[in-house]
């Protein structure tokens, strides 16, 4: 069994940066993909990044944005988040994709497990 806790989330202005932060208690193994994920309001969940044996996956509007980084020895996983705008208001939520195949990293519905999300409000 796995959990995923994520923290960081919280107010910010247009053009700041956040920090999110995802620990891991439980089993992870090396070919385990971990990703971001968020929701905003009124929408459909939405692939955000992902991280796999230190090769990275991004949804076309980070735009270079957005850094993921995973912490093996920390059992964590971190979403840097820069140049912030009211568009990445959302809720974030942390997921693990136990052997995942490339085609579906950014496929919600294949990661096994979840955190239960932190809240981003961006205001103008």
């Amino acid at each position: 069994q796995v959990q995923l806790v994520e923290s960081g989330g919280g107010l910010a202005q247009a053009g700041d940066s956040l920090r999110l932060s995802c620990a891991v208690h439980g089993s992870v193994r090396s070919n385990d993909v971990m990703g971001w994920f968020r929701m905003a309001p009124g929408k459909e969940r939405e692939f955000v990044a992902a991280v796999r044996w230190g090769t990275t996956y991004y949804a076309d509007f980070v735009k270079g944005r957005f850094a993921i980084s995973r912490d093996s020895a920390r059992n964590t996983v971190s979403l840097e988040m820069n140049s912030l705008s009211p568009e990445d208001t959302a809720i974030y939520y942390c997921a693990l994709n136990r052997g995942a195949i490339v085609s579906t990293i950014r496929v919600a519905v294949a990661y096994d497990y979840w955190g239960q999300g932190t809240q981003v409000t961006v205001s103008s």
